[in-house]
């Protein structure tokens, strides 16, 4: 599933990360979760979610994300790695999803087979995108979550 931008003006900055224009959301603070075992991963990931003014958080494994979502804490998106120690994000996406849980959860990894995907779309992602993720890849997500919200 692709998502496109229909340029309503949804924006209202730019600023450019590693060569490349990132437009920043003045309409409403989305806030976002990373959910990655990769200490690295997070920290780039975290520094472009902060760069397009969203407020995140990030833990290293699913059974983190899960507990952060039993102890009320709600996100708008969730990024979501597919193999990490613990719980993996096969598993976390699927337990997100039986408490009910509503966010847009985007399944981030480097498996990139046609089974692998499918897999993580029948766990209950709504999209996915293989590592790493871009600031294109992040901006089109960020638009269409905000169009959800409107």
């Amino acid at each position: 599933m692709a998502f496109r931008t229909n340029g309503m003006g949804i924006y209202s900055s730019t600023k450019k990360i590693g060569g490349e224009q990132l437009k920043v959301m003045e309409s409403c603070q989305l806030t976002a979760l990373i959910v990655d075992d990769d200490t690295m991963i997070r920290m780039i990931h975290r520094k472009m979610l902060n760069k397009v003014g969203v407020k995140n958080e990030a833990v290293k494994n699913g059974k983190e994300a899960v507990e952060i979502h039993r102890s009320g804490q709600r996100f708008d998106l969730v990024l979501m790695d597919w193999d990490m120690p613990v719980m993996n994000g096969i598993e976390a996406t699927k337990t997100l999803r039986s408490m009910g849980i509503n966010s847009v959860i985007v399944g981030v990894s480097t498996h990139s087979t046609r089974a692998h995907i499918q897999e993580f779309m029948e766990a209950g992602v709504d999209d996915y995108l293989e590592k790493p993720l871009t600031s294109d890849k992040l901006t089109s997500i960020i638009h269409m979550i905000n169009e959800q919200n409107t």
